[in-house]
C-alpha cells in the first residue's frame, strides 16, 4: 500500500486533484490573504485578553530535561524557538510531569519548588525572544501542560512504569503490564490530584497565564475518560469518569485564583493498531466490539460524539473556555493523531492515505466548534499538510470550524513558520516538516527529540546516525 508524497504535489490543482480522488472534503483556500485582513493574522478578542493571531504552539516533549526535572540548553532553545515563531497562543509549551512517577521519560520536566525558577525561565526567555523579534507581547498568551503519564510512564529508563486506571485487554498485554499492581486507588487518586492543584499554584507563580490539564494521547487524564469498567467514584458513569478534572479545577480555584484552566483532550479515539506482516497497520482485534475508545461508537474504528459532546457541556460549566481538540495515541494508533507518511521505530506504515486523518481531525474539531461556538478551539493535525498547511489552516479559520491552527512537529523543523506566512513570505519548503518521525522514534530509543533529518543543529548531532540505523533496520525487517 502506498500514497503520493504530498511534496510531489506541487500545485493547487494537483492537490486538489489528490483530494478529489480520496473523496474527502477538506477545508482549502486557493489564495492566500496577506496583510491586516489575514484571517490566520486577525487578533482574537476575549473579554478578559486579546490573543494577537490565530496560530498556536503545541505541547512539546523533548527528553532533553536533567534527571532531576530541570530544562537544559536544548529545552532552552526550543522555547526561544516557540518565541521567535510569531504564534501568540503557546499551548503548554513542554509536558510537565506534576511528580516524578508520573514522567513519561526520565528527562521530562516536574514542577516542584526546586524546579520553579528554572521552568519560570523558559517562558522569560521564550517572551523576551518574541519581544526582540515581534516587539508586541502583551497579546500572547502562555500556558504549562500539567500532566500524569500513567500507562505510559517511564520516570527511570526506557522500562515502563505504568500507573493505570483498569485492565486493558490489549494494552497490558502490548506494554507488558501482567498484574493489578500498577492500579491507582481512589485514595492515591486523590492525593494525585493534590499534587496537579499543588503544581498549578508554581505555575502561576512561574508567570504562566493558564495550565492545561492534560486529558489525551493515551496518558492518564484520557485514561480516565474511558474508564468504564473502573468502580467507584472514579469511574463507570461519565459524572465519575470527569471527577478527576472537576476536583482538579476546584482545587485550582480554590489555590490560584485567577490562574485560567484549559483542556487538551483527544475528542475521538479507535483501537489500537498493530503492524501487519507488511508492516502496515492493522487493528490489533480486527472487526470485533471494542468498549474503551472514549469517543468511540463501539466499533473501534468510527466516531460517537454524544460523550465528548457531555465531557464538553461539563468543561463550559466549569467555566473552562480554551479547547485542544486532538485524537487518540501517539503510543497505539498514530495515523489518527499525527498523520505521517515514515512511521516511528515501534510503529507501522500508514494504513490509509494521511490525509485522510489529517481530514478527520479537521471535521472532528469543526463538530466540536459548531456545537460549542463559545468555547476557544484549537485544531491539531496540520503538520503532514506541509506546503498546504497555510491554504488549509486560513479557509478552517475563515470558515470558523477553529479559532486557532496548532503546530507541533512542524515547529521543530521549521519554528517560523507562522512568522513567514503572516508576513507573506514564500515558505522555505526544504524547511517543511515531511513526518519521517524521527523526532519519535529518538526518543522512543533514549536519546532527545528533534528534528535530525532537516534542523542543521540535531543533523549535525551523533544521534543521528543512530537514528538512521534503527530506521534501516525497521526497514529490513518489514520489506523481507
Amino acid at each position: 500500500m502506498s500514497f503520493p508524497r504530498l511534496a510531489s504535489l506541487k500545485t493547487v490543482d494537483e492537490f486538489q486533484r489528490h483530494l478529489r480522488g480520496l473523496k474527502i472534503p477538506l477545508p482549502f483556500d486557493e489564495t492566500l490573504t496577506l496583510g491586516p485582513s489575514s484571517p490566520l493574522g486577525q487578533p482574537f478578542v476575549r473579554k478578559r485578553d486579546t490573543i494577537g493571531n490565530r496560530f498556536c504552539i503545541l505541547p512539546m516533549e523533548g527528553w532533553d530535561g536533567t534527571t532531576d526535572g530541570k530544562p537544559t540548553d536544548l529545552t532552552r532553545r526550543r522555547w526561544q524557538n516557540f518565541g521567535l515563531s510569531g504564534a501568540k497562543l503557546i499551548w503548554g509549551g513542554e509536558a510537565v510531569a506534576v511528580r516524578h512517577d508520573g514522567r513519561a521519560n526520565p528527562n521530562q520536566l516536574v514542577i516542584n519548588e526546586t524546579t520553579l525558577a528554572e521552568i519560570a525561565g523558559l517562558r522569560e526567555l521564550l517572551v523576551e525572544t518574541h519581544r526582540t523579534h515581534f516587539q508586541q507581547t502583551d497579546d500572547l498568551l502562555i500556558g504549562l501542560q500539567l500532566t500524569h503519564s500513567g500507562r505510559f510512564a517511564r520516570p527511570h529508563g526506557k522500562r515502563l512504569e505504568p500507573r493505570v486506571l483498569y485492565r486493558h485487554p490489549i494494552l497490558d498485554p502490548k506494554f507488558g503490564m501482567n498484574d493489578d499492581s500498577a492500579i491507582f486507588t481512589d485514595d492515591e487518586i486523590e492525593r494525585l490530584i493534590e499534587d496537579f492543584v499543588r503544581a498549578a499554584v508554581l505555575s502561576q507563580k512561574a508567570g504562566f497565564h493558564f495550565v492545561d490539564i492534560k486529558h489525551c494521547h493515551g496518558y492518564l487524564g484520557h485514561e480516565f475518560l474511558s474508564s468504564f469498567d473502573r468502580p467507584g467514584r472514579f469511574g463507570g458513569s461519565l459524572e465519575n469518569r470527569s471527577r478527576f478534572l472537576r476536583q482538579i479545577v476546584s482545587g485550582i480555584r480554590a489555590e490560584a485564583p485567577g490562574l485560567e484552566v484549559g483542556v487538551r483532550v483527544s475528542i475521538f479515539d479507535f483501537v489500537p493498531f498493530q503492524p501487519g506482516t507488511s508492516g502496515v497497520g492493522l487493528p490489533a482485534v480486527p472487526n470485533a466490539p471494542y468498549r474503551f475508545a472514549f469517543g468511540g461508537d463501539g466499533s473501534g474504528q468510527g466516531i460517537d460524539f454524544a460523550e465528548p459532546f457531555e465531557f464538553l457541556q461539563q468543561l463550559e460549566e466549569l467555566g473552562i473556555e480554551l479547547v485542544c481538540s486532538t485524537a487518540g495515541s501517539p503510543y497505539y494508533n498514530p495515523h489518527l493523531q499525527r498523520p505521517a507518511m515514515f512511521p516511528p521505530s515501534d510503529g507501522y506504515l500508514p494504513p490509509e492515505d494521511p490525509l485522510l486523518g489529517v481530514a478527520r481531525q479537521i471535521d472532528a474539531t469543526a463538530t466540536i466548534k459548531a456545537r460549542f461556538p463559545g468555547l476557544v478551539i484549537v485544531g491539531t493535525g496540520y503538520s503532514y499538510l506541509q506546503d498546504w498547511l497555510p491554504n488549509v489552516g486560513q479557509c478552517v479559520v475563515r470558515e470558523g470550524k477553529a479559532d486557532f491552527v496548532g503546530l507541533g512537529r512542524m515547529v521543530l523543523s521549521y519554528p517560523d513558520l507562522p512568522a513567514d506566512v503572516l508576513a507573506g513570505r514564500s515558505l522555505a519548503r526544504k524547511r517543511l516538516c515531511r513526518t519521517f518521525s524521527d523526532c519519535t522514534t529518538a526518543p522512543r530509543n533514549g536519546m532527545v527529540s528533534g528534528c535530525y533529518p532537516l534542523d542543521p543543529f540535531y543533523k549535525a548531532m551523533p544521534e543521528r546516525e543512530t537514528v538512521n540505523s534503527i530506521k534501516s533496520l525497521w526497514k529490513g525487517e518489514h520489506e523481507r
